[in-house]
């Protein structure tokens, strides 16, 4: 019996010669339908993208107003309405077709090209993948005239109808009409998720050049609503494009852009947000030469700029638009235009990066953090632990929730030797890291660095408030008091400055650490004293009083030097005699609830002190009555003084100083990687100690003692290093 085993797996096998080969493939000419199918699928790959292109053309005509109506996410229709100088009616016959345009003559022009539109394929290209109107009329036309197209060419509206256009009445412009997209390609429209996905790409990129595109004005919205999801008037200015469109929340935290290099042929201006705008992605607005463009290089290098600035997990937001010269760039390289290439991109990016790093430096702003497991919710850890060694339910007489938990805690008399890692001095009197430093006398010599004041004490009897709006205003602040984090500021030990500059100091609360933004933590302390001491306040006057009118010049020079290209749309003048007119009229309410008192001649004479011991930087003194102007909202009660007492706060507020110049210092090896601090200006280095002392001495110790800690001061502290956690890792070493 013979059996016949499986040939080993991978075995080769011989071919049959005994069969034919397939015949060779010849090489075909593709349909022309088909042709133009493949390249519309390139250039249209979704609503968006066609009506990108629209948008583009639109303002390349001159346009000054675009209207964009969307139905089904753009697939159902896609209507956008110009008022831009029109097509001429002999050249409707071709505006479907493939590579036809007024812009280029030769390929040359290409190098030099300064428009959105070249390369004539937008609309052939809409035209073989959806249903395609146009309505326009130029000045000199006395109607306007309708075509329809279809596969790029002028068909007829209605069977049995001559394809040439109609005469209609209409407005100067173009309206372009495309419907049923993608109606012949049903792969594609299966593609697409949801309508409005589609609509939030749409409005994402109208968004974008309503930012860019000054003196034009857009609108956007669905067909059929009564309201529109994007409105932007003709006459808005960037910073206020981008309110409309992003919201207050960015618009109110930009600093403006501005890089250049002749070398590399290229200026670049913008808005960017500064470090206490914060969002979880980075919101990026290319353009390049007027070109809504995607650059990951630049996204990734504008990240890694704000990484030093923002908190773990921030991003910023970033307005940018870069003008190169058109020789260097390449815009045909993608077939939607979303990417160009241009020379020198490296270098490019490393100025304008360079230029963000100072523009944020600079800029003047409190910082706030996002808060990582801050404040544990545990009832077992204390925020301060007692120095006597008793149980953690003992409290001890220092320990501020004594008269709370007495009685639970009567019969728990036994003690207990604490862990090392409970174990924290807060003594008062322990020695800080400021008594380490050397301390320089000052003029007076008492050494503190804190200039004396002559105070008169007036025998005026304290004023009750009964204002309805006061109490309010107190009853808001007491509702949104955060327990826990005011329980550690009021039992809180101080332990130095970290950064003048962004305001941040360093405090110990129990076994922990934190940093706390003091520029945040005084805003809020002094608007609670303005509260409580409604009515109430002392006066700094000034011997002699100070011109009003100057003052607010002042602020309204340096308030043009930051508003970069806006403040030619805005008359200074204007501003500072209505703002100066408004509190000239408002002087005796001024006088009475916050004791500033301005003359009828427009003398300053005196501003309202809430802190004795503690003068407000009267640097910022300008700004602060300029912002009275439009920042207080001097119709309705509870609003005007919730207004006028949070821009007090502000001014109150320490100011941001610069950091100490400083060189890197080398003595033959020797220190090498340090710095010293090399002359600085006397004026700073004195606000600097006044600073410095007022904050350790004055404003913390006020905030431990009376500061009711709200929600949102959460947003500026920090836990940086817990004790317990700690003694584990050195534990384990």
């Amino acid at each position: 019996m013979e059996t016949t085993l499986p040939s080993p797996r991978g075995t080769k096998r011989k071919g049959d010669d005994g069969l034919p080969l397939p015949a060779p493939r010849r090489i075909k000419a593709l349909a022309q339908d088909v042709v133009n199918k493949i390249a519309a699928g390139e250039i249209i790959v979704a609503p968006v993208h066609a009506l990108k292109e629209l948008i583009e053309n639109a303002v390349d005509a001159g346009s000054s107003a675009l209207e964009v109506v969307v139905k089904d996410g753009g697939l159902k229709l896609l209507q956008i309405t110009d008022n831009g100088h029109g097509i001429d009616k002999e050249d409707l016959s071709i505006l479907c077709e493939r590579f036809t345009t007024s812009k280029l003559k030769a390929f040359e022009d290409l190098s030099t090209i300064g428009t959105y539109g070249f390369r004539g394929e937008a609309l052939a290209s809409i035209s073989h993948i959806a249903h395609l109107s146009v309505t326009t009329r130029t000045k000199e036309s006395s109607c306007a005239w309708r075509a329809h197209y279809a596969d790029g060419k002028l068909v007829s509206a209605k069977p049995g109808q001559s394809a040439e256009p109609k005469p209609i009445a209409g407005r100067p412009g173009t309206q372009i009409t495309v419907e049923d997209l993608f109606y012949n390609v049903p792969s594609r429209r299966r593609a697409f998720r949801s309508a409005s996905e589609e609509y939030a790409k749409i409005l994402e990129i109208v968004g974008k050049y309503a930012v860019h595109c000054s003196g034009v004005s857009f609108s956007c919205k669905k067909h059929g609503a009564s309201s529109t999801d994007i409105t932007v008037p003709v006459a808005a200015g960037i910073v206020d494009r981008i309110r409309q469109i992003h919201g207050s929340t960015v618009a109110n935290e930009l600093v403006s852009l501005k890089a250049e290099n002749e070398r590399w042929g290229f200026k670049s201006e913008g808005w960017i947000s500064n470090a206490n705008y914060s969002a979880k992605r980075t919101t990026v607005l290319l353009f390049i030469n007027h070109r809504a463009v995607e650059s990951p290089t630049i996204k990734k290098s504008v990240e890694q700029t704000y990484a030093t600035f923002l908190p773990k997990g921030g991003h910023p937001f970033i307005y940018l638009s870069l003008d190169i010269e058109p020789q260097r760039v390449d815009v045909n390289v993608h077939p939607t235009k979303r990417e160009v290439h241009f020379l020198n991109e490296d270098e490019i990016i490393a100025i304008i990066c360079d230029e963000i790093r100072n523009s944020l430096s600079k800029v003047d702003t409190s910082r706030s953090f996002m808060t990582q497991s801050l404040l544990s919710n545990n009832p077992k850890v204390p925020f301060a632990t007692p120095i006597k060694q008793t149980t953690p339910g003992t409290p001890t007489a220092g320990d501020p929730t004594t008269e709370r938990s007495t009685s639970k805690t009567a019969t728990k008399t036994t003690t207990k030797k604490p862990h090392e890692n409970n174990l924290v001095r807060t003594d008062a009197s322990a020695r800080k890291i400021t008594s380490m430093l050397q301390a320089r006398p000052s003029a007076d010599g008492s050494g503190n660095g804190n200039d004396e004041m002559d105070y008169e004490y007036a025998e005026r009897e304290p004023t009750v408030c009964r204002l309805t709006s006061i109490k309010d205003l107190r009853a808001d602040v007491r509702s949104a008091m955060h327990s826990e984090l005011t329980d550690i500021i009021s039992t809180h030990t101080f332990i130095g400055i970290v950064d003048e500059q962004k305001r941040i100091a360093a405090i110990q609360g129990g076994v922990k650490l934190f940093l706390v933004d003091y520029g945040m933590l005084c805003n809020e302390y002094f608007y609670q004293v303005g509260l409580t001491d409604f009515a109430n306040y002392g006066a700094i006057r000034f011997n002699p009083p100070l011109s009003l009118h100057d003052l607010l010049k002042v602020a309204a020079e340096q308030e043009k030097k930051n508003a970069g290209e806006a403040a030619d749309e805005i008359d200074w003048d204007e501003v500072v005699e209505s703002v100066e007119e408004q509190l000239l009229s408002r002087a005796v309410l001024l006088l009475e609830y916050f004791s500033m008192e301005i003359t009828e001649e427009g003398e300053l004479c005196s501003i309202p002190l809430l802190v004795k011991g503690y003068t407000p930087s009267l640097a910022k003194l300008p700004q602060f009555l300029l912002r009275l102007g439009p920042y207080v909202d001097w119709e309705t009660e509870k609003e005007c003084f919730q207004s006028f007492l949070r821009e007090l706060a502000s001014f109150y507020v320490p100011e941001s100083l610069p950091l100490p110049p400083s060189v890197p210092q080398d003595d033959s090896g020797k220190g090498k990687g340090k710095e010293k601090v090399v002359g600085e200006d006397p004026e700073i280095a004195a606000r600097r100690k006044k600073m410095r002392h007022a904050i350790e001495y004055v404003v913390f110790p006020a905030c431990k003692a009376r500061l009711v800690a709200t929600k949102g001061l959460l947003k500026g502290v920090m836990e940086v290093a817990n004790l317990k956690g700690l003694y584990r890792v050195f534990e384990r070493c």
